[in-house]
C-alpha cells in the first residue's frame, strides 16, 4: 500500500499543530517547515478543517490550531478518511473497472483484509503519541519546546 501526498500533508500539518498547541499557526510557517507547497497545504488544510481535525480561523490575526486535542486523534481514522477516495487496485474502482476477472477474484478480498489489517494497526496510535516523547521531531516543528511546556501553554 502506498500513502498519497495529500495523507503524508495531512500528516505533518496534524504533527506541526500538535507540536505547536497553545497558539494559532500559519500555512506559511507549515510550508516552510514542512517542505510542503502551500497550495497543497491550502487544499489538504480546508479539507481537514471540513472534517473537524483542524479549526481554522480567517483574517489577519487569522491561522490554525487542532480541532480536538492531540490526544483524542486516531491516526487510523485520519487514513481511513483521507485515502478511502483512492482505490487501492482498478476493481475497486466504481467506474473505469475493465478487469473481467473482478466478480471471481480472491486476490480482491485479500487485499481488503490487508487494509483493514493496515488501518486497524493505525488505530491506537494517536497523534499525540506520535509528538509526545520525540525530541527530534519537537526540535524540529517547534525548536526549544517540548511536551511538557506545549502542555503547559494549553492549561493557561
Amino acid at each position: 500500500m502506498r500513502v498519497t501526498k495529500r495523507t503524508n500533508i495531512a500528516m505533518r500539518v496534524l504533527m506541526f499543530c500538535a507540536a505547536n498547541a497553545g497558539r494559532l499557526v500559519t500555512k506559511a510557517e507549515i510550508a516552510e517547515c514542512c517542505n510542503a507547497s502551500e497550495n497543497h497545504l491550502a487544499q489538504v488544510i480546508n479539507q481537514l478543517g471540513q472534517l473537524g481535525f483542524l479549526h481554522t480561523q480567517r483574517g489577519r490575526n487569522g491561522g490554525l490550531s487542532l480541532g480536538r486535542p492531540a490526544e483524542d486523534i486516531k491516526i487510523g481514522d485520519v487514513f481511513r478518511v483521507l485515502e478511502a477516495p483512492v482505490p487501492l487496485a482498478e476493481c475497486f474502482a466504481d467506474v473505469d473497472n475493465t478487469c473481467p476477472l473482478t466478480e471471481a477474484c480472491r486476490l480482491r478480498t485479500a487485499l481488503t483484509d490487508a487494509v483493514e489489517a493496515f488501518y486497524r494497526s493505525l488505530d491506537p496510535i494517536t497523534l499525540d503519541a506520535l509528538i509526545c516523547q520525540n525530541e527530534a521531531l519537537m526540535n524540529i516543528l517547534n525548536p526549544g519546546k517540548g511536551c511538557a511546556e506545549r502542555d503547559a501553554a494549553l492549561a493557561v
